[in-house]
Order: C-alpha cells, then sequence, then structure tokens
C-alpha cells in the first residue's frame, strides 16, 4: 500500500520563472508549440525548449534516448520551476526506469500534463509524494476559456475550485475531504502490477478516456473493481469519455451506466462515497486544470442539486 505521507507542493509560479517545454510522449507540430510559447510568455513566464520536443520517430517525439535526456534535463535544473509536457499521445512509461529523480526530490517542481502524462503524475505521487498538475497542455490549448484561466490560477497558486457544478442525473449525494488521484483510465489500467500502480483507497480517484471501445471502457473497469477499488474510495469524479464508440457488437450501455454498474456493486457491499459525472476535464476543450495529490473537498449534491469541488493547497 502506498504510503500515507503528506504531500509535497511544489513552489507555484512567478513572473520570470523559466519553465521547460519537452514532449515526453507524442509528436507535436511546430504551430502548436509555437502557441504554447506565446501562452507561457504572455503570463511573464520564460519557455526554454527541449532540445529535442520537435523531433519525430513514428508516433513518438524522437527516438527514447532523447525525449528521456529533454525530460531528464528539465526534472534536474534548479533555474526550471516546471515542466511542461507539450502534448499526450504515447510513451512516456518507457522513460520511467531511467529517469533519476534525485534532484527533482530536493527541488520539487510543478509537472504538468494529462493523458499519457497520467503516468508521471501517479509515479510521483506514489513513490516521491509530490503534487502534480492534470491540466491543458499547447498541443490542447484552445484560444481562451476555462482551460487556460484555471491552468494559469493552478501554476500561480490562485484559489482553485469548482463552486458551482451542474447537476448530473446519476450523481450520488455525499462528501469528501482527501487527494485527488488518477487521470487517464486506459494508462491507470496499463500501470497495474507495476512499481507505478497506486492505491486509490481512501481517496479521491478521477477518470477521463478518448477513444475508446465501449466494451474496452468496460473491461478496464472490471479490473479496477476486481483489484479493490472500488470498495475502498473516498470519492469518486468521472471526467469527459470523448468519442468512446461501440465494437463490432455494441456493449449497450453509456459509460455512465458502465460506471454506476461497478459502483453499485461496491455499495452493495457497504461502500458509501459522493460520485460526480461528466466533470470538465481530460479531452475536451474546456479542460478544467486538477492538482493531482493535493486534498480536495468534493461536495456532491442530491439528484437536482449543483455539487463542487475546492481544492486545499493551503
Amino acid at each position: 500500500m502506498e504510503n500515507q505521507q503528506p504531500i509535497i507542493i511544489p513552489p507555484f509560479l512567478q513572473a520570470g520563472d523559466k519553465v521547460a517545454l519537452v514532449s515526453p510522449a507524442g509528436c507535436i507540430e511546430p504551430a502548436c508549440l509555437e502557441r504554447g510559447q506565446r501562452q507561457l510568455a504572455a503570463w511573464g513566464l520564460s519557455p526554454q525548449i527541449g532540445g529535442h520536443v520537435l523531433d519525430r520517430a513514428g508516433l513518438f517525439a524522437g527516438r527514447r534516448q532523447d525525449r528521456l535526456h529533454d525530460l531528464q534535463r528539465a526534472l534536474d535544473d534548479p533555474d526550471i520551476k516546471a515542466v511542461v509536457a507539450t502534448r499526450g499521445g504515447y510513451g512516456t512509461a518507457s522513460l520511467l526506469d531511467s529517469l533519476d529523480f534525485t534532484a527533482f526530490a530536493r527541488q520539487p517542481k510543478w509537472v504538468v500534463g494529462f493523458s499519457d502524462l497520467t503516468v508521471l503524475h501517479s509515479h510521483l505521487q506514489r513513490h516521491l509524494h509530490v503534487a502534480t498538475l492534470h491540466a491543458a497542455m499547447p498541443q490542447t490549448y484552445p484560444g481562451e476559456g476555462k482551460a487556460l484561466d484555471t491552468l494559469h490560477r493552478a501554476l500561480f497558486g490562485q484559489t482553485l475550485g469548482y463552486a458551482a457544478l451542474p447537476p448530473h442525473p446519476a450523481q450520488r449525494a455525499g462528501a469528501a475531504r482527501a487527494p485527488i488521484v488518477g487521470g487517464n483510465l486506459s494508462v491507470l489500467y496499463s500501470l497495474r502490477g507495476t512499481p507505478t500502480d497506486i492505491d486509490p483507497a481512501g481517496k479521491i480517484l478521477f477518470i477521463e478516456d478518448l477513444n475508446e471501445l465501449d466494451y474496452h471502457i468496460d473491461r478496464m473497469l472490471l479490473n479496477l473493481y476486481r483489484g479493490g477499488w472500488f470498495d475502498r474510495l473516498a470519492g469518486l469524479v468521472v471526467g469527459a469519455f470523448t468519442g468512446i464508440r461501440p465494437g463490432a457488437r455494441p456493449l449497450g450501455q453509456s459509460v455512465t451506466e458502465t460506471v454506476e454498474r461497478y459502483v453499485e456493486a461496491a455499495y452493495a457491499k457497504g461502500a458509501r462515497y459522493p460520485v460526480y459525472y461528466d466533470f470538465p476535464a481530460g479531452h475536451i476543450e474546456n479542460h478544467h486544470a486538477l492538482y493531482m495529490g493535493v486534498p480536495a473537498v468534493l461536495n456532491v449534491g442530491a439528484p437536482g442539486q449543483p455539487s463542487s469541488l475546492i481544492f486545499e493547497t493551503r
């Protein structure tokens, strides 16, 4: 079981701080990278571009050793105050066993991204107990809106919370105060049984996913359920499941209905925790930032009533 020691919150950013842009997974188009540079500079930050950030090798952003070099350098450099992934995709997990987190542990900094970056969120919280930021990346930066506003607030240490989340018909009322863990469901599933697997007991689990077959979602949730995850949560927040499509023989259930089957089974065994559906985070333009590993207060209203999610960083 994960050591339940207090989370370490890295220093929040200030104008003039250097932030590294790296591509540990998929490759990014130059225009998207430039968009990220412009946005970070507009906030008064100084973007530092990894030497291989625009490399390409198949679906990856360059060779493994080059992606590893850029990420390791960003983690080690004491002048870098945040490490921002340019995009997700696939490939971060292959770097883990070669990364050295010694310098990072001495001087933690924000690691920012989502989707495939769930690998780093999980690893840093399990082994170093350092908070991370599940937020939009340059590949997904919109022109404006909540995604960038909440990313800015989170990076600079302003109050981050969502006080009036709209009602969802399937929500389960209740309150919880616990750290948020999780991220992309497919990545969490791929980490099961590895040293980066997380223990969500007593925590608020967040999940989201993209472009999966409906029965794949069921298969992954069944794995989590049989592994005891649904029995021991403090709360569950279900984000955006975008582009989910039926297989050759459709499952015949929505993602909400599929999740509800496992929540219902856990409830039948005595579990009681709040559940909120359709939280606006994931592979959507209106991606709301989430602190991972940081205590949050989740209040889910009765059916028809609004809910809230407020982070405690002080």
